[in-house]
């Protein structure tokens, strides 16, 4: 008896529930790259220095579940980005196998994989913005916290603040992101898989694939670093009497305006200024 296909609304549904499931265990480590990536903040001192002292910092001023602030937006990111993401891969891939199922080149694969990257991280940018805003409100001072209650809240008051385009706020570098994690991810991992069997210590096995894993996701993340920070303070930013913070992912490292920190009895309070400067300023 022949098997019967997966329908495709039963694709895009699994696929979203495994990416919402991963969250759960994801969440904390998020947050923790986005505390780390929004500290040192136009020049400042850096408010962690591992991401072990980032998790004792979180805990001890926020409790345990201070580590999944967000954690409805990251939900939300899954449902929309992943959902997309892994049920238009399925679709075009049966659309360009050849007869009887085989398998579309590499380059066909390459193609869809950056096509659906695109599509993915366009439609799950609103989520994205909220999860950032989220999980980096903790850091502030109480005053200058955005408090949303939930991603719903906060893309509520997105649209009733900022309006409705202020929800694609980082798109572009949301979209290299993804495009360049993906790249990397199919680049490096065969060529690691490749080195793992030539070293003869390997088969094509388990561990095979597992450290070939390891060290695609590495080079993945030095890859995607610079891009990944870029979106998340583009994405945190606040616009001060209608000036923003940064006028692009290109010039996340070229601020618009200038910090000054200034003391009182509480805490430091930072004194935002415009200014004109035609030297990037580094973290």
């Amino acid at each position: 008896m022949a098997q019967q296909p997966i329908p495709k609304p039963v694709k895009f549904l699994f696929g979203g529930t495994s990416g919402m499931a991963a969250t759960f265990f994801v969440q904390p480590l998020d947050l923790v790259k986005n505390r780390m990536q929004m500290s040192g903040e136009g020049g400042a001192a850096k408010a962690h220095k591992s991401s072990f002292h980032a998790i004792r910092n979180i805990i001890s001023q926020e409790g345990f579940f201070g580590l999944y602030n967000g954690l409805s937006a990251g939900l939300l990111r899954q449902a929309t980005y992943t959902t997309t993401r892994l049920g238009i891969y399925t679709t075009l891939f049966d659309m360009v196998s050849g007869p009887e199922g085989a398998p579309p080149p590499f380059y066909l694969k390459a193609l869809i994989v950056c096509q659906l990257c695109a599509v993915g991280a366009f439609i799950g940018t609103p989520a994205d913005l909220s999860l950032i805003r989220m999980t980096s409100d903790g850091r502030l001072p109480l005053d200058q916290r955005r408090g949303y209650t939930s991603v719903f809240n906060a893309l509520a008051r997105i649209v009733q603040e900022e309006g409705s385009f202020a929800l694609w706020r980082g798109c572009g570098p949301t979209i290299a992101r993804a495009m360049v994690v993906n790249a990397a991810q199919l680049a490096s991992y065969s060529q690691a898989k490749q080195f793992l069997l030539g070293t003869g210590y390997f088969g094509d096995n388990i561990g095979c694939h597992f450290g070939a894993s390891m060290i695609s996701g590495l080079v993945t993340t030095i890859a995607s670093m610079p891009v990944d920070i870029a979106k998340t303070r583009i994405q945190n930013m606040k616009i001060i009497d209608g000036v923003p913070e940064y006028k692009g992912s290109l010039t996340d490292n070229y601020p618009v305006r200038q910090d000054n920190i200034c003391q009182t009895d509480d805490y430091p309070v930072r004194r935002i200024t415009i200014c004109q400067t035609d030297n990037f300023l580094s973290d």
